[in-house]
């Protein structure tokens, strides 16, 4: 017991942080089955189970949670002293943000930004997990929300705003998608707790279906069911743009619907004075106010945060 490796009680610590062998995986640098296999050794070595493993993901036992308690504290303290030994390179920059963001906005415009500074090296991580920055070598993050994380330096780049999209085939096969009455058209479930369809029937008219055709625990699923013509999606904007332009998506009605969200840049304090941040920074704040100077005038003020 004294020789159990410290390789194998921090890939633990990861997979019970993550709950999913993929994303802890991913960070250790390691397959989903070594992964596997490292999990499986340290039980024979305990002689505990540590995990129930299922479809969706792992979960801990009892014994898994008291050993969690037990090391993961250590393990954080550890990794937070070590940070400040980080050997910055400020010529590269690691950017973490979710895949909508990611290939609907940001990498569209990412070629002028390497195209007029080669000398900064890119690492971009595209993930719907937050960044823990107390513990993960991430420089910043583009993030969705209302702009409230304590600790972090928090940018707001542009506002948000939901519309009604649905497949070619859907609007086909259902009539005119220029009408503003969705009463009749098979709604996908919006992935917000608050529900926002809600919102835009109070809004803008109409009668709410009792019922969606489908629920789902994330906008990408949702977005993807809309593609597949299973029914009609309420989109983000920002987001669902490219898909829109390219014809695979088709906004129904006029209307927008404004939300408390944005986007933002959210750096932690150490990041400050980095010099590849700060050349990151710059051109995303001039590419933010360019957008939102080629808005429409007909889409609506963004909603306030409430307090």
């Amino acid at each position: 017991m004294a020789r159990l490796s410290l390789d194998l009680l921090q890939q633990f610590v990861l997979v019970a942080r993550h709950g999913k062998l993929s994303r802890a995986a991913e960070q250790a640098h390691l397959t989903v089955s070594a992964l596997s296999h490292q999990m499986r050794q340290l039980e024979e070595r305990l002689g505990r189970r540590l995990f129930e493993r299922g479809p969706r993901g792992v979960t801990l036992t009892v014994e898994g949670c008291r050993l969690f308690e037990a090391v993961g504290e250590h393990f954080d303290g550890i990794e937070h002293a070590l940070m400040r030994y980080r050997d910055y390179r400020h010529d590269a920059l690691t950017l973490s943000a979710s895949p909508g963001i990611m290939s609907s906005w940001l990498m569209p415009r990412l070629p002028v930004l390497v195209a007029s500074h080669p000398e900064l090296e890119l690492n971009l991580q595209s993930s719907s997990t937050l960044v823990a920055f107390e513990r993960e070598p991430v420089d910043c993050a583009l993030r969705y929300g209302r702009g409230q994380w304590e600790g972090l330096h928090c940018e707001r780049l542009f506002g948000e705003w939901l519309v009604p999209v649905a497949a070619p085939e859907l609007v086909a096969r259902m009539g005119d998608a220029s009408h503003d009455d969705l009463s009749d058209w098979p709604l996908l479930g919006d992935p917000n707790p608050a529900d926002r369809w809600r919102d835009w029937f109070q809004r803008f008219g109409g009668k709410l279906p009792a019922r969606r055709v489908a629920n789902f625990d994330s906008t990408d699923a949702a977005r993807h069911a809309a593609l597949e013509g299973l029914g009609v999606g309420l989109g983000r904007m920002v987001t669902s743009k490219s898909l829109i332009d390219a014809g695979r998506l088709v906004v129904l009605g006029h209307n927008y619907l404004p939300v408390p969200e944005a986007y933002w840049l959210v750096y932690p304090p150490r990041s400050q004075e980095h010099r590849g941040l700060q050349t990151f920074r710059e051109w995303l704040l001039a590419e933010a106010d360019d957008y939102c100077r080629r808005l429409p005038m007909k889409m609506p003020v963004a909603v306030a945060p409430e307090d």
